[in-house]
């Protein structure tokens, strides 16, 4: 019993012996063997650098779309070609008047037709009104007249007095039915001469309105700019998916009222767009300076100053891209007319200055559970600390909570311990029939 219990002891003491080298020659490869790169804390002065890429963008545009008119589609006979340079009031689209023009003239037509309505409605008005008048007189006549036969009863038998009082009482009903004909003629004429006039009314407005559309087919520049032709979406049924390509505007197109044909940009007032993640939204501030490189234009340098800079981050629902950006944009000092919208520039905004900022690779920060740290290189190998970031810059962390002169990874010791152990443990395959 007392062998058995030695025998375990040495073998418990072997297994401590092996753990022990293999913990010491872990330490010993991330001290040497991994062959860690590493740099060291600087502290010096620093200005604060972002960069970034963005585009040029016009400031003022305006679209040039087809008028909303009824009555179908539109063709079109004068289109402005891509890229012309255009000024305010010059013809940028024209379509086909000819159905407006037809319109007009049967509108036209209309109208001529309901002012001789007019004309005989008042004309048949006033000879109704006449053969009315002269009816009147002529029942009044006679009731006058009956009204002296029955002053004449006293002396006539009572049968012609019976008479002559039938005959006065026949002679005012006529009177009292006339003058409600009289007002009847009246009120129907005034009302044939509302309806032609109301048709009139109508003509005239259609007329106009014809006329309106005339002019609506002759499209302007509202500004002075350059043309930009758009995509053909009524080429496509009014179907557009994205990574579609569809073909620019042509003369000859068929377009229905409303679509957007094309667009003047005002390129005399350009600004540059950008976008900067989380850590570079603390260091910029208004009128900071920005040096620009267009990529159209090799060799050219431009400077600007920032102009805006978003106070909120736009996040697209589709994008997988979880960091968050905020827009930026930077107004050029100096005009040129070689610039156009959409050419890509290669920006660096500079920053504020930084009196014995201690900074480092910006490589050799990682991040372990949410929080930022280094591996400082010690003796026996490296060790984790926790720093604060307070600013990214050309290529370098700006940090507190290091000492200057403090030796950091550029890479990850633990990780490339983890592959140093694992390539040691695979060693060569057997062939067939090794034993």
């Amino acid at each position: 019993m007392n062998r058995n219990v030695a025998q375990t002891g040495a073998f418990l003491g072997l297994l401590a012996l092996a753990s022990g080298c293999v913990a010491c020659r872990q330490a010993s490869a991330l001290a040497g063997e991994l062959d860690i790169p590493t740099a060291t804390v600087k502290q010096a002065d620093l200005q604060l650098q972002v960069e970034t890429t963005g585009a040029l963008r016009t400031k003022e545009t305006r679209v040039i779309a087809a008028p909303s008119i009824g009555g179908g589609t539109l063709q079109i006979i004068k289109l402005a070609r891509f890229g012309a340079q255009v000024q305010k009031g010059d013809v940028v689209l024209e379509f086909d008047p000819s159905e407006q023009e037809y319109n007009l003239a049967q509108n036209r037509s209309d109208l001529l037709q309901a002012e001789q309505e007019i004309a005989k409605s008042k004309a048949d008005a006033a000879v109704q009104a006449a053969e009315d008048q002269t009816a009147l007189l002529k029942a009044k006549y006679d009731v006058r007249r009956a009204e002296l036969e029955v002053s004449k009863n006293e002396l006539v038998s009572k049968i012609d007095a019976q008479k002559n009082v039938l005959a006065l009482d026949e002679a005012k009903r006529a009177l009292t039915q006339l003058e409600q004909d009289i007002r009847s003629h009246s009120a129907s004429n005034k009302a044939a001469l509302a309806i032609s006039e109301e048709k009139r009314n109508k003509a005239r407005l259609a007329m106009n309105q014809a006329e309106e559309n005339i002019k609506k087919m002759r499209i302007t520049a509202p500004i002075d700019g350059l043309v930009v032709i758009e995509g053909n979406r009524d080429a496509s049924g009014g179907f557009f998916f994205t990574g579609m390509t569809l073909p620019d505007y042509h003369v000859g197109d068929q377009v229905n009222p409303g679509s957007s044909i094309a667009e003047v940009i005002d390129v005399s007032h350009l600004e540059l767009y950008a976008q900067v993640g989380e850590n570079d939204r603390s260091n910029l501030k208004l009128g900071q300076s920005v040096d620009a490189q267009i990529y159209a234009l090799p060799g050219e340098h431009f400077t600007g100053k920032v102009e805006t800079v978003g106070g909120a981050t736009s996040h697209e629902f589709w994008d997988d891209n979880s960091t968050h950006k905020f827009d930026v944009t930077i107004l050029l000092d100096k005009r040129d007319p070689r610039l156009r919208p959409g050419f890509a520039a290669r920006l660096t905004i500079r920053g504020d200055k930084l009196s014995h900022a201690v900074s480092i690779p910006g490589e050799a920060v990682f991040e372990r559970e949410g929080k930022k740290i280094v591996y400082c290189k010690r003796s026996r190998g490296f060790e984790t600390q926790e720093v604060k970031v307070r600013a990214l810059s050309g290529g370098r962390a700006v940090l507190e909570g290091l000492q200057p002169g403090t030796v950091v990874a550029l890479v990850n010791p633990e990780a490339r311990a983890s592959e140093k152990a694992k390539a040691g443990s695979s060693g060569p395959a057997l062939g067939p029939g090794a034993k």
